[in-house]
């Protein structure tokens, strides 16, 4: 079941707003789809980021993927410890496999993203 709280990506990340900041990782689909994550290029503190560009990438033991910018917005806040621990990543997507925390240029930007039922109907589950 998705978390209701947050909102979601057509590349399958998700966003949890916390104030003026949101933070960003995969979806548990995603994390599924990838397999067991080996490494997370994460992005630097302060690097200013536009919508869909891709800005990290994780790699698994069957591929490597690109990590989407939902929004516009600099890059606070890095997990660091998926330096050390990637599978985090498989092991709790929401919670600790979380990946960077953005300080949106307009934070309305999240309007755009998909809701819960919304990115269920996109992977196929209710």
């Amino acid at each position: 079941m998705l978390p209701k709280d947050i909102k979601y990506t057509e590349e399958h990340e998700w966003v949890k707003v916390d104030g003026d900041r949101v933070k960003v990782g995969i979806t548990e689909y995603a994390q599924k789809e990838l397999g067991d994550i080996v490494f997370v290029d994460l992005p630097s503190i302060g690097d200013k980021i536009t919508a869909k560009d891709p800005i990290a990438t994780i790699e698994s033991v069957k591929a490597v993927s690109e990590i989407y910018a939902p929004i516009s917005g600099e890059i606070m806040e890095i997990n660091d410890s998926l330096e050390h621990s990637p599978e985090f990543v498989n092991q709790d997507p929401y919670g600790k496999g979380w990946i960077f925390i953005i300080e949106p240029t307009d934070p309305k930007e999240t309007n755009n993203l998909l809701t819960p039922s919304a990115y269920s109907a996109l992977i196929g589950t209710k």
